[in-house]
């Protein structure tokens, strides 16, 4: 089992900036080298009303831009909700950017004034990887790096 609190200690001591960019790009590769199970990791920004522009991540060339009305990313940022996915081809408006993914987990980052910044998005080419344990911490380490980065505009 994924030791989250760990992790959270060791990224905190990684993130030694508040910039958003560095933070994003840093984040993106220490998720990919320590959760096991990925095959992408990376965020996606609000950049326009809407709209999830493709940001720092780890992994297969991505998808872009994605409307807030289609895909696991597109619910976490239009209900503001993590979205676990078990099996993403159960969804019906899933984007497969790379066809191994088998499940997805995306959480939403909210700035300080309460506005929808972007998400956090990772896949993994296991079926079930995510589980409520694996949730938790990665909201977790979603709060640290929106404790320690300057969430400006992307």
């Amino acid at each position: 089992m994924t030791d989250y609190a760990l992790l959270a200690r060791q990224l905190r001591a990684l993130l030694d900036t508040r910039d958003w960019l560095i933070n994003s790009a840093q984040t993106s590769a220490f998720l990919m080298q320590e959760i096991p199970d990925l095959n992408w990791a990376g965020f996606y920004l609000q950049r326009q009303p809407e709209l999830l522009s493709l940001g720092p991540f780890q992994g297969k060339p991505a998808c872009n831009p994605i409307p807030f009305s289609k895909g696991v990313c597109g619910a976490a940022a239009r209900s503001r909700q993590t979205q676990r996915i078990d099996d993403v081809h159960a969804i019906a408006d899933h984007i497969a950017c790379d066809s191994a993914s088998q499940s997805e987990l995306v959480v939403p980052i909210i700035d300080a004034s309460g506005a929808l910044w972007g998400v956090l998005d990772l896949d993994s080419p296991k079926a079930d990887r995510f589980s409520e344990h694996d949730q938790a911490g990665i909201e977790g380490l979603v709060e640290v790096f929106r404790e320690v980065t300057e969430l400006g505009k992307p």
